[in-house]
Order: structure tokens, then sequence, then C-alpha cells
């Protein structure tokens, strides 16, 4: 049981902490959040008199323990390149939690992560949620299904397309991406109709296709983008946009179909030429236009210890702080289906808390202590 007083900083839906105190209940989930709190003798305090307190941060696409760092392709677990679709693989399978980003994202106070595959297929296979502590992947789970990986573009075409196989075009992506939608569509009949066989590909699309979880779409061009708000109009599924590069050409478009939006790895170099138009100015912009959005590393292309400078970066350009801040911790849960549990320092949601020396949004404040579900998990 914890105690923090004198609690100052963000509570992760736009709005501030200013002196109160938050209790943390055995199960470690938040219990009280309020001033004149009467603490009891059994809870441990934590003074938090200069220290600036944010919730745990969350990123949202990341191949955290699936693409490891440093070890080249014996670390490579991120892209079953074998099939341009590939719905019955999980990233689940391949996350290794020894690796030395889960350290990084405590370090840096990032708290809880979605893993995925990566965006060399079209289909890639589903991915989970998990907090960053732990050693044993199912220990870490927090959500096991939420999103199927998709991918349009680049890299498809580039993987499969020089085998010679489908896709070589943006063409063929939409093309073999419906038609796998469409298989699952009858699969569900035929199961109803107990006239089929067992088929984890097309079990995992049938979850996309009965809302269970998420299509997540690597798009970074903003005609990729349109062709899976078309794919999402024609199959009636729910969507969210990986990367949104260039969202700020098609605002209209994304306000008017409500999809939820990660944008990054803004901190990265232009690769590649649908990067072309890369910049802050796309979160500046969703902002203005009132579009929630999230802001991602996809580490390891940007380490997950720069998310927060991500968000830094941000408010330079001109996104609000609390805008920034709303883009790591309360959209980032929304865009992961986990509001009811964590991104806001809330009664009722897990502990998962961060203090900070100082301002979080000067780069020059260090991670004092990174706190989830109640316990330290790093500092001193």
């Amino acid at each position: 049981m914890l105690a923090v007083t004198n609690a100052t900083g963000y509570i992760g839906d736009g709005t501030r902490l200013t002196g109160e105190t938050i209790l943390v209940a055995t199960d470690g989930n938040i219990e009280a959040v309020a001033r004149n709190v009467d603490v009891p003798a059994t809870y441990r305090v934590i003074d938090a008199t200069g220290f600036t307190i944010t919730p745990g941060l969350i990123d949202v696409h990341t191949h955290l323990g699936v693409h490891e760092e440093g070890i080249g392709q014996p670390g490579a677990d991120f892209n079953e390149t074998s099939d341009a679709a590939t719905p019955h693989i999980r990233a689940l399978d391949g996350i290794n939690p020894m690796e030395k980003g889960f350290a990084d994202a405590r370090q840096f106070g990032v708290t809880t992560v979605q893993i995925m595959p990566g965006s060399a297929n079209v289909i890639g296979g589903t991915m989970s949620v998990l907090k960053t502590v732990g050693t044993v992947v199912d220990d870490m789970l927090i959500r096991e299904d939420s999103g199927l990986k998709a991918a349009t573009g680049e890299n498809p075409k580039r993987v499969h397309g020089a085998k010679g196989k489908m896709p070589v075009t943006r063409m063929g992506v939409a093309g073999l991406l419906r038609e796998r939608l469409i298989e699952g569509q009858d699969y569900i009949q035929k199961q109803k109709e107990g006239t089929v066989p067992r088929d984890l590909g097309k079990e995992a699309i049938a979850k996309v296709l009965q809302r269970y979880m998420p299509l997540r779409v690597h798009a970074h061009r903003a005609e990729d983008i349109m062709t899976v708000l078309r794919i999402q109009r024609e199959f009636a599924i729910d969507v969210t946009i990986e990367h949104c590069t260039e969202g700020h050409k098609i605002i209209q478009h994304l306000q008017n179909s409500g999809v939820k939006v990660s944008v990054g790895p803004t901190m990265s170099t232009r690769s590649k030429v649908e990067l072309t138009d890369k910049g802050w100015d796309t979160v500046v912009q969703l902002e203005q236009a009132g579009i929630p959005f999230s802001i991602t590393t996809d580490h390891p292309v940007v380490g997950i210890e720069h998310l927060m400078t991500s968000a830094i970066l941000a408010v330079k350009a001109g996104v609000t702080p609390d805008g920034a801040m709303k883009g790591i911790t309360m959209n980032a849960a929304e865009h992961l289906g986990m509001e009811k549990r964590v991104g806001s320092l809330e009664v009722g949601k897990e502990a998962d808390f961060v203090l900070w020396s100082g301002d979080p949004f000067d780069l020059r404040t260090k991670v004092h202590a990174t706190y989830i579900e109640g316990k330290q998990v790093y500092g001193n």
C-alpha cells in the first residue's frame, strides 16, 4: 500500500494535479486522488515535493523483444516473410522479455507497450499489449489480441514483389487484403453451418470482421490511408492508421472516418519515398483539427527511450504540452482499447506512474522513479 503526497503534474486526460495525494491499494490500483486525504498508518509514503508526476508512458507501436537490437538475424523475429499474408502468426510467440529495450523503457518512464509484427507482409499477424516489467511474457501480458497487423505501401511491394510474387503494386496490396477479408467472411458463414475445419489464419481475420479486435494498418502516404478508409467502409471493421505520415494532407477524411491514428517514428530519417513529407506538422495539424493521436517510436526504428523526446519535439513544433502528453498516455490507452486500466491517474486504474526530476518537457529532466501497479521498477 502506497501514498504519493504533494503530487503535482499531469493526470493524463489533459488536466493537472496540483498537490494532491494519490493512494494505491494492495491490488496495485489507485483508490484515491484528492486533497486532504487521511493517509493510513500502514501506507508507505512518498513525498513528491519537487518532482513532476505523470502517468506511465505508453507506446502503441513497437517491436520490443521481437526485433532485438544489435544482434542481427538471430533477433529478427518480427517479419515472417515466407508469405505475403500470415494472419495466423502472433508477435507474442516471438517476444524475448529479456531484451534490453524493456529495461530502457522502464528507465525512461514507459510502462505499457503494444508489440506487433513488422510491415513486410500485407497481413503480418496479431499483436499484444504488455507491461514493460517481467521475465515471462505471459505474466507481462494485459491484452493478448489487441489487433491484426496489416501493411500498405512500399514494404510489402518491395519484400514480395522482389520475389516476383503478389503484391507487386499498391493495387495488389489492396486486392490481397480484400481477398483475405472475403475469405474470412466465408469462413464465418461456414462455421455457423458447421461445415469447415478450424483455420488459425481465418480465425484471426474473423475476429477483425466481428470487431473483437481492430485491423491496425501501416500506412504512410495519403493514398494508402485512403485505401485503408475505403476498406474500413466496405467491410464495416474497426481500423487504426499506424504511422499516418501524410495524415495532414487528408485531415477532413480522417475527421469523417473517426479512426484512431498513431504518428511516428517522426524522429527517424526519410529512408524511403513514402517518408518524403515526414515532419512534426502532422501532429500539429491533427491537434488543431481535434483528431486524437498517439505518438510512437516504432522501436527499434527510434529507441523506446525517445518516446518522451518525441513528445518534446512535437511541443517544440507547436503541439500543446497537454496534447503531447495525452499522445503518450490517455490517447495511447484509448488507441489500444485499454483506457479503463491505464493512461491516466484516476481512481480504479492501475497505478502506473513516473516521478520526473523536473518538467518532463525539458530534455534535461530525468526519470527519478518509475512505478508499475504501485511497485517501483526503476530508480533509487
